[in-house]
């Protein structure tokens, strides 16, 4: 998917396919698309996992990534250090460090799916 459009074209091929649910990476497009991602997988009847808690917070029903506000973090962190002289090519690549679960109920509950006592517990936050 390169454009917006693109989005609701592949879930036209993934109900063609008979897809059982979805699979979002971390990616700028997704991200600024989160509200249309979510209520395709919603309407669709896709039990859906993504990158960022934003995707729950929009109506997706589950995410495990890094938080969004980590990734702009570390991004300033790597600006600050090249604007203070650092060649780009001599900064080492991180990993993240935190991980945050949410899940969403009602997308949970839209979906009928009964999301496991042992999986909410582990959960950072529950959206109800």
């Amino acid at each position: 998917v390169r454009n917006p459009e693109e989005i609701e074209r592949g879930f036209a091929e993934m109900r063609r396919e008979r897809a059982q649910g979805i699979i979002v990476p971390a990616d700028g497009l997704f991200i600024t698309q989160r509200t249309q991602i979510s209520r395709l997988a919603l309407s669709n009847k896709f039990p859906s996992i993504f990158a960022n808690g934003e995707f729950v917070e929009a109506g997706g029903l589950m995410s495990y990534g890094q938080p969004l506000s980590e990734y702009f973090r570390r991004a300033a962190g790597y600006v600050d250090k090249i604007l203070k002289g650092a060649k780009p090519g001599d900064l080492p690549v991180e990993q993240p460090t935190k991980f945050e679960l949410l899940i969403n109920m009602k997308t949970a509950n839209a979906l009928g799916l009964k999301i496991p006592s042992e999986l909410l517990l582990r959960a950072d936050r529950v959206i109800e």
